[in-house]
């Protein structure tokens, strides 16, 4: 049986962020032959063309960990309207080089969770212009603008029965394209 590798980037680097619950719960919602690494981006310096000829040690490991996966996994909280610096930090470290995109060609999903009653709607937006620029083929329906309220989330950490249909809708049909994407 393959195994499927995806590589999760939340786009939080807060400790009790409901993105890292969220990416940690949707997990737990995919098929066996599926697995989630959440690669670190908060170690990442600031994105500067002078080192790309000497990219740091925490860029190398993002871009190894980008083309090791077989897709890719996008849960985002939105900052002002748009992703979060060190999120388009990390767009631009994996895609640079010029010419050395690391995320060209992998299939992803866009998602997040919110306070708000839109979730994260305009970050979801602004994200999936920019990986259509990075030649990522983005999951496009269903959309899932969550918002993070009371029973979202289980004891357990995993996704609450109140959310828990919609969301397994969503990564089925997240798993069909990371399939169709690797096949």
């Amino acid at each position: 049986m393959t195994q499927f590798h995806i590589a999760v980037m939340v786009g939080s680097l807060r400790q009790d962020s409901f993105n890292k619950k969220l990416a940690t719960a949707l997990a737990r919602l995919a098929p066996v032959d599926f697995t989630f690494k959440q690669v670190q981006i908060g170690e990442l310096p600031l994105y500067n063309q002078d080192d790309d000829a000497h990219q740091a040690a925490p860029v190398l490991q993002l871009k190894s960990d980008i083309q090791a996966a077989h897709g890719l996994l996008f849960v985002t909280p939105e900052y002002n309207r748009s992703i979060p610096g060190v999120l388009k930090n990390a767009l631009d470290h994996g895609s640079r080089p010029y010419g050395a995109n690391a995320w060209a060609g992998k299939p992803a999903g866009v998602i997040g969770v919110s306070v708000g009653a839109i979730g994260t709607a305009m970050a979801q937006q602004h994200l999936r212009n920019i990986l259509a620029y990075l030649n990522v083929p983005t999951l496009g329906q269903p959309e899932a603008f969550i918002q993070a309220k009371d029973g979202l989330f289980d004891s357990d950490g995993g996704i609450g029965e109140s959310s828990k249909k919609f969301l397994q809708g969503w990564m089925d049909q997240y798993v069909a394209w990371v399939r169709q994407h690797t096949a």
